[in-house]
């Protein structure tokens, strides 16, 4: 029948998949710049990045950029060349962006339970506009990935469990109600992933 939707089979071109990985990076780094404002933590390679940057003062950008490296050797293994390079590119955005944003944007008040559920929010939305076009932020999205594809293991279920555990790891950094709505906030992130990038759902 004509009228019945199909996935579609076109491949995203070089423009599309550009402009895919400025868009969804901004949209990461500014629920960064959120966190740090508010002090507030999230999981996977970025909560270790916070970690590191709340306790010895090294840029988050710095931190997030260094972490990441390990995780190109499986990341070319396993999802490709094509994969690892725009995942890279988008690692290496979100770490200029993230420190960037502040010489533009100065927030005199926020509430740090708002930026830290609005931050994840927005941090989930980009997730998914890089999932969608082949990209990740490296560490634990390239093995969430990579699990999805090879056993069927929904990626944002397993980074809801890491991320749990890396946040609640985050005790000695904040106080217990910003945990609290820290790991309401990542548990809303990955809901977001899981709704919107299940494996076969997409063909591009």
């Amino acid at each position: 029948m004509d009228n019945v939707l199909t996935p579609n089979k076109l491949a995203h071109s070089w423009l599309e998949d550009a402009l895919a990985l400025l868009f969804g990076t901004l949209m990461i780094s500014f629920g960064v710049v959120l966190f740090r404002q508010s002090g507030a933590l999230t999981g996977g390679t970025a909560g270790l990045a916070f970690l590191i940057h709340y306790t010895t003062h090294v840029s988050f950008g710095v931190a997030f950029f260094l972490i990441n490296l390990p995780f190109y050797w499986l990341s070319v293994r396993r999802m490709g060349a094509q994969f690892t390079l725009k995942t890279f590119c988008a690692v290496a955005m979100v770490s200029i962006f993230s420190d960037l944003h502040a010489r533009f944007i100065h927030i005199d008040q926020l509430n740090p339970f708002y930026a830290t559920l609005f931050g994840n929010i927005m941090m989930g939305i980009g997730f998914v506009v890089l999932f969608r076009h082949k990209a990740s932020l490296g560490g634990m999205n390239i093995l969430a990935l990579w699990l999805q594809e090879k056993s069927g293991i929904r990626a944002g279920k397993f980074q809801m469990v890491v991320d749990a555990c890396i946040v609640t790891a985050s005790l000695f950094v904040v106080n217990l109600p910003m945990l609290v709505v820290s790991v309401v906030g990542a548990t809303i992130l990955n809901l977001i992933i899981a709704m919107n990038h299940r494996p076969g759902r997409y063909a591009v």
